[in-house]
């Protein structure tokens, strides 16, 4: 079992890979012996976890990218293949939380855009960027990160959730056309996991009372997921979504706001 974890000899890019679920990700990545290209949009964060790689004794890229923008996709893919000659596991990771919330009435034409490009297309354009490469090899891995709120249905949330939502037919759609290349294609969706970016945003976050586990989740709970699917040991495993939120969505996340408040015996 732990051959089949090994991603010695490995090349990998992380998305939004700078802080958060990305740079756990990136750190269980490079542990199992993975070289990590790290983009987002900011350089000093993906600066900082590409030394962390180095720390390890692995090989990194540090390459600012908005992944919005499908020429800079296409820039981060082509710099990874000439530095490195080839892209093993693509971890599509990037994204926004902190989206409007309001009636959708009030939900401008801009926002809708830019929300759905930034969640959505970016998995769509680094999927597309890699997709012809790894199919002339003949093997590779891809991951997107989606959310449990793209399960569900979040009130006033539309951006966010229809975004992240969005991403489990395009998982399947990949996983069913790439598969026969040998490539696979699986998501993860993390419930509640306070990072940088969600604390920012508390209606974004569940209450650590209404997860059935007791507790929110930590970055590295989704890393050691994202290893599991990137490695051999998951290599059954095409067009699956792993729910990673402590049975949130098992247990309903309540109160969803619609449901009638019962009052309790003391």
């Amino acid at each position: 079992m732990l051959e089949a974890l090994s991603l010695e000899g490995r090349v990998a890019i992380v998305t939004g890979g700078g802080t958060g679920l990305g740079r756990a990700i990136v750190q269980h990545l490079a542990k199992a012996g993975a070289d990590v290209a790290i983009a987002a949009r900011r350089p000093g964060p993906i600066e900082e976890a590409a030394a962390e790689v180095r720390a390890l004794g692995r090989r990194a890229l540090a390459i600012p990218t908005d992944v919005s923008d499908p020429a800079q996709v296409n820039r981060l893919v082509e710099t990874v293949l000439k530095e490195w000659g080839k892209i093993d596991i693509l971890v599509n990771n990037a994204g926004q939380v902190g989206l409007p919330r309001k009636p959708i009435w009030e939900i401008t034409d801009e926002e809708w855009r830019q929300g759905l490009e930034v969640n959505l297309s970016s998995a769509f354009y680094c999927s597309r960027a890699v997709a012809r490469h790894m199919v002339e090899r003949g093997k590779g891995v891809i991951i997107i990160i989606t959310s449990s709120f793209g399960l569900r249905g979040p009130r006033d949330a539309y951006i966010y959730n229809v975004s992240k939502g969005a991403m489990v037919p395009l998982i399947r759609t990949l996983a069913v056309s790439l598969g026969r290349y040998g490539i696979r294609t699986n998501g993860i969706a993390p419930g509640g996991i306070p990072t940088e970016g969600t604390q920012q945003h508390p209606d974004y976050i569940a209450r650590p009372d209404f997860v059935p586990i007791g507790h929110l989740g930590r970055p590295d709970d989704i890393g050691h997921v994202a290893l599991f699917l990137a490695s051999d040991a998951s290599s059954y495993m095409n067009g699956a979504v792993v729910i990673v939120d402590g049975a949130g969505l098992a247990g309903g996340y309540a109160p969803t706001g619609y449901a009638p408040v019962i009052p309790l015996n003391e």
